[in-house]
């Protein structure tokens, strides 16, 4: 089998020119470069990436821990992690791990084990300690709020941007105000859960548990949830949901059964997808592609050594205004 020795003296370059072209060094001649690509083309040679890695120490790969990979949330996150990682010609390994925590944990073993250069949690079943005890063999980097660890993190305030949601309801004149989540005990909705059910008690409107439905994560969840409304005797007349397709589930739905939104029922979703500006869903943009974004970038840092500190980067939310409320 040829060797890079064998190649460099086909070409008539040094090794050291050989080595530049397969790592894609700037600095070579043109010349050069086509003599080395033509004599690897000849010679049919293959990195052996075992040894690659061997000199390197890293692997050019990133493990990504995701529950789902068809949830829109999800997807969106991705997009800009996988945006990042093109531009810096990173390979991603998905892991789809349904909340598993034993899943996360191989996952996790991977970077024990120098089979990965770093980790990005999207969501995670794990607790932030268990987490913690793996930044001893590389970088890691989630998607949500765990307060200042020895790994990094991107987020929102989800307290926070559900309370400004809901005082954008009764600004509008809303009282009566029901909501949709996915996960019931999720690290997110949890925090979603209590702003929800302390913003309602601190300004003495009214609450039902049965205007709380959970496990909405699609458009089917979000139909459902509608049809449970429209059984109820007295039903809200709002509604906060923390998924955008989910919303549109329940919006299209509503319409089907002659309900007016926002007349009969408003509606306001979480996470600005692209369904909402399609169903002009009013909602709340919490910048799920510039997180998945940040999130590489943050770890692409830490892998090349330029930073090793842990990061908390918190992004910015906003209230888009459409037509459902």
């Amino acid at each position: 089998m040829a060797n890079i020795k064998e190649i460099a003296r086909i070409a008539g370059v040094s090794v050291t020119t050989v080595s530049r072209v397969l790592n894609n060094h700037p600095y070579v001649s043109k010349d050069k470069r086509a003599a080395v690509l033509d004599t690897i083309d000849q010679l049919n040679y293959t990195r052996n990436m075992n040894a690659v890695h061997l000199i390197t120490g890293r692997t050019g790969a990133v493990a990504v821990i995701l529950p789902f990979i068809n949830f829109f949330y999800f997807s969106i996150v991705m997009d800009g992690l996988a945006h990042e990682a093109l531009l810096a010609q990173y390979r991603l390994i998905l892991c789809q791990t349904n909340y598993s925590p034993e899943e996360e944990l191989k996952v996790l073993e991977m970077l024990r084990n120098k089979e990965i250069d770093g980790v990005v949690i999207v969501s995670t079943a794990l607790q932030p300690e268990v987490i913690e005890e793996y930044t001893a063999y590389g970088p890691i980097v989630t998607c949500q709020n765990s307060g200042e660890r020895r790994f990094s993190s991107v987020y929102i305030e989800h307290y926070a941007a559900f309370r400004h949601g809901l005082q954008y309801l009764i600004g509008k004149g809303y009282r009566k105000i029901g909501y949709c989540e996915g996960r019931q005990n999720g690290s997110s909705s949890s925090i979603r859960q209590s702003a929800f059910r302390e913003f309602l008690a601190e300004n003495k409107l009214p609450f039902q548990e049965a205007w709380m439905i959970y496990d909405c994560m699609t458009e089917e969840h979000g139909a459902a949830a509608a049809r449970s409304l429209l059984e109820m005797r007295e039903r809200p007349d709002a509604v906060i949901v923390s998924g955008d397709h989910v919303a549109a589930g329940l919006i299209i739905e509503s319409r089907k059964h002659g309900l007016r939104i926002p007349e009969d029922l408003a509606v306001m979703g979480f996470d600005n997808q692209p369904i909402g500006r399609l169903l002009e869903i009013t909602t709340i943009d919490n910048q799920l592609y510039e997180m998945g974004a940040s999130a590489f970038r943050i770890i692409h840092e830490q892998i090349r050594g330029d930073s090793t500190l842990p990061v908390y980067r918190k992004l910015a939310y906003r209230i888009i205004e459409r037509s459902t409320v």
